[in-house]
């Protein structure tokens, strides 16, 4: 079985994680969304939520898991038997850091290899932070979520 991971603050998971992962199942027979919990990073989601939230997405799809951590994304990786790490790419300065991440992936993790999808480009405007800071200024994010999911409701879930 290839399985593959898909790592990120997912804080909120959008409409262009969401194309990521749906790509990531036409090359992968699993693709396992690990949400890194950084406690340095002010969040808007708990980690709880951002499972629920991811589940609640990808109910229906048995191929799609999602997991917390809280360590190097390679070794993760190798815990849950991935050979791949899937990164998505919406622009130059998303693949420049991509790029950099995956050589030092690759000097410490030699096994496993750094897959990158570009956003499809309706998406490639949609960032985590930009949704964030749009709902804070009281703003309508409803399109840049996955559909049928409401951040408001997850919001509510705690911090």
């Amino acid at each position: 079985m290839r399985i593959a991971i898909f790592p990120g603050s997912f804080d909120p998971f959008t409409r262009g994680h969401a194309a990521v992962v749906e790509e990531a199942l036409t090359l992968f027979d699993k693709v396992i969304i690990a949400i890194g919990d950084n406690i340095e990073k002010r969040s808007l989601l708990s980690v709880e939520a951002r499972l629920q939230l991811i589940g609640e997405v990808f109910r229906n799809d048995s191929r799609v898991e999602c997991i917390a951590y809280s360590t190097l994304t390679g070794e993760i990786a190798r815990k849950v038997g991935a050979t791949a790490i899937i990164r998505g790419v919406r622009n130059t300065v998303d693949f420049e850091y991509e790029r950099t991440m995956a050589q030092i992936n690759r000097r410490i993790f030699p096994d496993i290899t750094t897959v990158m999808l570009f956003t499809p480009p309706q998406l490639s405007d949609i960032a985590s932070s930009t949704v964030r800071e749009l709902h804070a200024f009281g703003q309508n994010v409803s399109d840049m979520m996955p559909e049928g999911i409401s951040l408001d409701d997850y919001i509510k879930l705690g911090k």
